[in-house]
C-alpha cells in the first residue's frame, strides 16, 4: 500500500492545524535516516560530468511499503573550475529516490537515479553559461551579467519549482533571481535593491574575478560596494501557502563587513511576494547573522549560508557551513556545517529604508544599533559523528571517501507520513561535489581533479508536534 500527497496540499493542511504555541515549539532532530550516493564520475544527458546540487527542489513524494521514494531537481553551479570559469552550458537534473525504513542504529542507504538533464537558456533559446561576467546583457531594461560569448552569464545556486511547473532560480553573479519555464527558458528576471549590487568605481559590474580563458580581471578584482566575489543569492525558498519568495545572500555585502572573513557575518535575506513570479514585489529585508566559529589558531571565521528551506508551517531553515575542510579538498575536519531555524519575529524590517542604497547597515561589521537582527537557533548538526556513524560516514580523519565531503548546499523538505506524528518531516541535504573527478568531461575537454568526490544526500528526521 502506497499514500501520496501533493507537498502543496501537505503544507495547507499543516498549516490550518498550526496553533501560536505549536509554531514556537523548536523542531526536534530524531537523527540520520538515510544516505544515498552517486558515483562521481557520473555523466549527465548530454555526455557531461554530473555536478550535484548547489540547490534542490522536490517533485513528488510518497510512502511505499518498504519506505520511501520520490523525485526532485538538483542544480548544479556553473562548471568545473580550479582557475578561471569556462563556457559551461547551465543545467538542471532530476534525479529519483528510493529507501526502506532504516533499522536501529542504522541509517537506511537510499537508491539514487539520474533520470534526465535539460538546459537552461535565454528567450531566444540560447544556452546560458557560467562564464565570469564581462558585460551587461538587457533583458526588458533589466541589467543582467553578460559573457564574451554574448550569453547570459548564470551561476544558479538555488532552485525553486512553482506550481504551475515553472522554476525560480537564483543566482551568484547578479545576485539575481530569474524565473523560467517549466523547460528551462528564460520568462523574465528581478534585481535587488542596489546595496546587494556588485560596483565597482561607480559602476554595475557583474565580474566574480574568475575570468574565463582571455578574458581580463576585472578591475579592482573585488567589488566596492555589494555583494562579495562568489557569495550571492546562495539560498532561496517559497512558502506555497503565502506566496512569499525568501532569498538570503550568502554573506554580508561588502559595506557591511564584507571585505573581510573575519567580519561578513551580518547578511541579508529579502522577502518578495511572488503571486506574480515575473513582478516580484519586496515585503520585508531583515539582517541575518550568520554563526562565528573558532579555527585551530583561534581566528574567528564566519560560517557562510548555503541553502534555505520552508517547513510546512512556514517556518524557515537556514544550512550554513565552513569552508575548505572535508573529502576533495585540503582539511579533513570541518568545525562547523549546520542547519538553524531561521526566525524572522522581532527583526527589523529595513526594506525601503536608506540601507537598501549605499548606507551600510552594519559597517565593519557592526550592526546599526537602530536595527534589531532576525535569530538563529539550532536544530541539526551535519558534523555529529555518532548520527554519520549510522551511514559508515565520519567528520574528519581518516581522509578518505567516508570523510563528509566539503560542500553542503541544497535541501528538500518531506512529509513523514506518520498516522502518529503526522507533522513530522525528512529533510534532505545534497552536497555539491564541484564537479571532482579523476575522470571528468566537459566542454569537450577531458579533466582529472585530485580526489572523486560522490554526490550524496543525507536524510534527517525532524519532529515539529
Amino acid at each position: 500500500m502506497t499514500s501520496r500527497t501533493s507537498l502543496s496540499l501537505f503544507t495547507a493542511a499543516l498549516l490550518a492545524g498550526v496553533t501560536a504555541s505549536a509554531a514556537a515549539d523548536l523542531p526536534v532532530n530524531k537523527g540520520l535516516v538515510a544516505v544515498g550516493r552517486l558515483p562521481a564520475d557520473l555523466r549527465d544527458s548530454f555526455g557531461e560530468t554530473f555536478g550535484s546540487g548547489s540547490g534542490m527542489s522536490v517533485l513528488d513524494w510518497k510512502k511505499t511499503d518498504k519506505g520511501y521514494a520520490g523525485s526532485f531537481l538538483l542544480l548544479p553551479d556553473r562548471g568545473y573550475n580550479v582557475e578561471g570559469t569556462t563556457d559551461y552550458s547551465t543545467r538542471v537534473n532530476m534525479l529519483s529516490i528510493a529507501f526502506a525504513a532504516p533499522e536501529t542504529g542504522k541509517a537506511a542507504t537510499a537508491e539514487l537515479k539520474l533520470d534526465k538533464t535539460f538546459l537552461l537558456t535565454d528567450k531566444a533559446g540560447k544556452p546560458m553559461t557560467g562564464l565570469d561576467p564581462i558585460a551587461i546583457s538587457k533583458d526588458n531594461g533589466v541589467d543582467l551579467p553578460g559573457a564574451s560569448t554574448g550569453a547570459v552569464s548564470l551561476d544558479p545556486e538555488a532552485i525553486v519549482r512553482l506550481s504551475d511547473g515553472s522554476l525560480m532560480i537564483s543566482d551568484e553573479y547578479g545576485p539575481t533571481i530569474y524565473h523560467f519555464t517549466a523547460e528551462g527558458k528564460l520568462v523574465s528576471a528581478t534585481l535587488p535593491p542596489q546595496a546587494f549590487l556588485p560596483m565597482r568605481k561607480g559602476a554595475l559590474n557583474f565580474s566574480s574575478n574568475n575570468p574565463g580563458a582571455n578574458a581580463p580581471k576585472p578591475d579592482p578584482e573585488d567589488p566596492e560596494t555589494g555583494r562579495q566575489n562568489n557569495q550571492g543569492f546562495e539560498g532561496m525558498a517559497l512558502n506555497p501557502a503565502t506566496q512569499e519568495l525568501t532569498v538570503v545572500l550568502q554573506s554580508a555585502t561588502r559595506q557591511d563587513g564584507g571585505d573581510k572573513k573575519s567580519t561578513r557575518f551580518n547578511t541579508r535575506a529579502l522577502v518578495y511576494d511572488a503571486t506574480n513570479p515575473d513582478a516580484l514585489k519586496l515585503k520585508a529585508e531583515y539582517v541575518v547573522p550568520l554563526p562565528t566559529f573558532k579555527d585551530a589558531e583561534g581566528k574567528t571565521l564566519v560560517a557562510a549560508q548555503s541553502e534555505l528551506a520552508v517547513l510546512p508551517d512556514g517556518r524557515l531553515l537556514l544550512l550554513s557551513r565552513d569552508s575548505n575542510n572535508g573529502w576533495g579538498v585540503k582539511g579533513d575536519t570541518s568545525l562547523y556545517r549546520r542547519v538553524d531555524l531561521l526566525d524572522f519575529a522581532g527583526a527589523t524590517n529595513i526594506a525601503g529604508t536608506e540601507f537598501d542604497g549605499l548606507k551600510p547597515v552594519a559597517p565593519k561589521g557592526q550592526l546599526d544599533a537602530s536595527v534589531t537582527a532576525a535569530k538563529l537557533t539550532a536544530v541539526i548538526d551535519m558534523n555529529d559523528n555518532a548520527e554519520l556513524a549510522k551511514a559508515g560516514l565520519h567528520n574528519g580523519a581518516p581522509h578518505d571517501a567516508g570523510d563528509l565531503s566539503e560542500k553542503w548546499e541544497s535541501m528538500g523538505v518531506v512529509p513523514a507520513f506518520d498516522p502518529e506524528h503526522p507533522k513530522d518531516v525528512l529533510v534532505l541535504i545534497a552536497n555539491d561535489n564541484d564537479f571532482l573527478t579523476t575522470r571528468g568531461h566537459q566542454v569537450g575537454a577531458d579533466y582529472k581533479a585530485d580526489a572523486d568526490v560522490d554526490t550524496m544526500v543525507l536524510v534527517y528526521r525532524l519532529s515539529l508536534d
